[in-house]
């Protein structure tokens, strides 16, 4: 009797464990993709980031972390000219801060989905950040999510009153096992 108590402890302790253990998402510039759109009362740009690297987090089915490394570099455009701009002291100055991250803080369950909550850290600046998100986990890890952030909280401050303050962002991450 003492043998089967054991082995039953022993099964309720092994389950506990494997129920409670996380999955990670490795991210990629792949299979993460981060697009932003910048306005100014004539127009809009759209760009993105090439690369990054990172994880996203499962525990027992449900999103609990997301940590993500920007190369600022790969930062691309839809002009040439403005691209190199956006590299430059005036925007992301790439060459001092060649890299930009994001690490959640909080993570809720929404109404729909999820709410996100993390700092992003771009040109030394470090911000809280937070946007809705539609999450799926299982084979596939999948985020979408679409929000704005002011540029000028990390100093992106060039042509204030010219181009709008406010930047769209775009995430739309597919991740294997």
């Amino acid at each position: 009797m003492v043998r089967i108590l054991m082995a039953f402890a022993l099964l309720v302790a092994f389950t506990f464990t494997a129920s409670a253990a996380d999955t990670k998402y490795t991210l990629t510039g792949d299979n993460a993709k981060i697009t932003f759109v910048g306005s100014k009362p004539d127009g809009k740009h759209e760009g993105g980031f090439k690369k990054l690297t990172g994880t996203a987090t499962v525990t027992d089915g449900t999103l609990s972390k997301i940590e993500v490394e920007i190369d600022t570099d790969s930062l691309y455009s839809d002009d040439e000219k403005l691209t190199r701009h956006l590299k430059s002291p005036d925007f992301f100055g790439t060459k001092d801060n060649p890299k930009a991250t994001f690490k959640t803080t909080k993570i809720e369950k929404a109404d729909k989905g999820y709410k996100i909550t993390g700092d992003l850290t771009m040109l030394g600046k470090t911000k809280s950040v937070s946007f809705p998100a539609t999450v799926t986990a299982g084979e596939t890890f999948g985020l979408t999510a679409e929000f704005k952030i002011d540029r000028t909280q990390w100093g992106m401050v060039y042509g204030k009153g010219k181009i709008n303050d406010e930047v769209a962002l775009k995430l739309n991450v597919s991740a294997k096992k």
